[in-house]
């Protein structure tokens, strides 16, 4: 049973400032590329058989500067759509929504979790289809990945909030016997 590999991005302006990025495609801070490169000696040994990103810059880059540049875009792992909120802060928004959490209470014209869950499943599937050994990796964004392992465990995606994920770091899901679990997380 094979494994799949994920990496969150480096570092971009909002992502530091706290403020929730979606569709804007905002690029790498210089440090972001210098955490996306220091990522490629952690991956070099990695052999995978499919390796995918979302379509956003920030993604991309850094797929090409940990060393897959040849990283097949994936619209299936954009990040959740925050409609209304897009670059808004938590803080901000709970300002007017007190208690406010993307997993719990959605965005308004923004993506359902109903959404979110069809295309992360799509992305399930396609790493499981194969019964081979070699893992894939993913480049993506924190909310996707968090819905995503949510998703390969078989749990709705808002249980994705019970994982922090931080900008340039390698988590690895995979299975035990055949339960599919969680191997290393933000490492």
């Amino acid at each position: 049973m094979s494994e799949l590999w994920l990496v969150r991005h480096g570092p971009t302006e909002w992502s530091r400032a706290g403020r929730h990025t979606s569709t804007t495609d905002l690029p790498l801070l210089p440090d972001g590329e210098d955490d996306a490169r220091a990522l490629a000696p952690r991956l070099a040994g990695l052999r995978p058989r499919l390796v995918l990103t979302s379509p956003r810059l920030r993604a991309r880059r850094t797929a090409e500067l940990a060393g897959h540049p040849d990283a097949e875009v994936c619209p299936d792992l954009a990040e959740w759509d925050y409609g209304d909120y897009e670059g808004r802060t938590t803080l901000d928004i709970r300002a007017e929504r007190p208690g406010w959490s993307l997993w719990t209470g959605g965005a308004p014209g923004g993506e359902s979790a109903a959404a979110v869950t069809a295309r992360l499943d799509a992305v399930v599937a396609r790493v499981r289809e194969r019964a081979d050994d070699a893992p894939a990796l993913v480049f993506a964004h924190g909310h996707a990945l968090r819905a995503l392992t949510a998703r390969w465990l078989g749990l709705p995606v808002d249980a994705g909030r019970y994982w922090r994920l931080d900008t340039a770091t390698i988590s690895v899901l995979g299975f035990e016997r055949e339960s599919p679990v969680i191997l290393r997380w933000n490492a």
